[in-house]
């Protein structure tokens, strides 16, 4: 597995460029993957530019990854050379803690390892990700793609997809609840097409009225400008829960009165400040919840896959080569896609 071609960060400040890396031969319980095609996440961008501690260079981003097997080891019995599968944020945990044991391995309190920066137990390095023509995985960490899925679009599944299900999940949405959706973006597209496929009523909160043709196509049922006051005031103690993908510091405030009595507000977007002070009598009088999610476990990841492929549901898409990576940075800076850059990886072998 030597020799795999990549895009790599240098530095906080350099852009990305191709790298050489080795992959590790497999083990009994490896799959080792071709990978096909792979999304492009706001976080491989904050990390390969530095925002996050610990970032390790050369660093090579991407966990939203479509591949097909080339080869299993000799224990792997899940899947076979030429399965199509993917590979999200995780590749390694303890898979033993109590944590783990719950099908929980995001939260693996011996250390889950994610796909890129993370520790590797086996050549005691760091993971490199995606962005690169094959990868090397336990059999464990590897989903299975349904057939007939559009490989491109289903790779942002991979991370925007689990984050997005994964809350509406854990607060059991379903027909006759209403869901607030903050913000039209790689999460908040998600968002709005998995709570429609659940049949809840979805309101987009946004503040761009401009959006509102869009989030209507993608499944939202009513679109609130967060900027205008009095739409702000006719969704106050409307929805049942409210999955906000902002990650940029805001006003928490609108949205818990947006929440009815007992309704939780779900933050997936990660801002780089702390969010302003809320009033937090309009949480205790309502006895409403304020709560975090991220990714899921391998298991729930693997129920949203089939989720998806049941009510045909993939990610709006913008197909990249991997040499235009850096202007698809800077796009994404500008929020100008709609509503995830996948990189043709073919476009690395040439």
């Amino acid at each position: 597995m030597a020799n795999t071609a990549a895009y790599a960060a240098f530095s906080a400040a350099a852009p990305l460029a191709p790298w050489t890396l080795d992959r590790r031969a497999p083990t009994a319980r490896d799959v080792a993957i071709e990978i096909l095609y792979c999304g492009v996440c706001h976080s491989d961008l904050h990390a390969a530019r530095g925002d996050w501690r610990g970032i390790q260079y050369p660093f090579v981003p991407g966990h939203e990854i479509v591949g097909r097997v080339t080869a299993v080891g000799s224990q792997v019995t899940q899947h076979k050379q030429g399965d199509v599968v993917g590979v999200g944020c995780l590749v390694d945990s303890c898979l033993h803690c109590d944590s783990c044991a719950e099908g929980l391995e995001q939260h693996c309190e011996n250390g889950a390892v994610g796909t890129y920066n993370g520790k590797d137990k086996h050549s005691g390095g760091v993971t490199y990700g995606g962005y690169s023509t094959q990868i090397v995985v336990d059999e464990h960490f590897v989903l299975k793609i349904p057939a007939g899925m559009d490989l491109a679009a289903a790779a942002p599944l991979l991370c925007a997809g689990i984050t997005t299900y994964s809350p509406l999940r854990r607060w059991n949405v379903q027909a006759g609840m209403t869901v607030g959706v903050v913000g039209l973006g790689g999460l908040g597209h998600m968002a709005i097409k998995l709570a429609h496929a659940m049949g809840a009523r979805v309101l987009l909160f946004t503040t761009r009225a401009s959006k509102a043709e869009d989030g209507q196509r993608l499944g939202a049922d009513e679109v609130v400008v967060s900027t205008d006051a009095a739409q702000m005031k006719s969704a106050r103690r409307r929805c049942d829960v409210i999955i906000d993908t902002v990650a940029a510091p805001h006003d928490l405030d609108p949205y818990v009165n947006a929440l009815k009595r007992s309704g939780t507000l779900v933050l997936i977007g990660i801002p780089d400040q702390p969010h302003p002070g809320f009033n937090v009598g309009n949480i205790v009088f309502h006895r409403r919840n304020i709560s975090g999610s991220q990714i899921g476990g391998i298991a729930e990841t693997q129920e949203m896959l089939d989720f998806c492929a049941a009510h045909n549901i993939t990610a709006d898409i913008e197909m990249i080569a991997m040499q235009d990576i850096n202007s698809a940075y800077a796009r994404m800076l500008k929020s100008d896609v709609r509503y995830r850059f996948v990189i043709d990886m073919a476009t690395l072998r040439q």
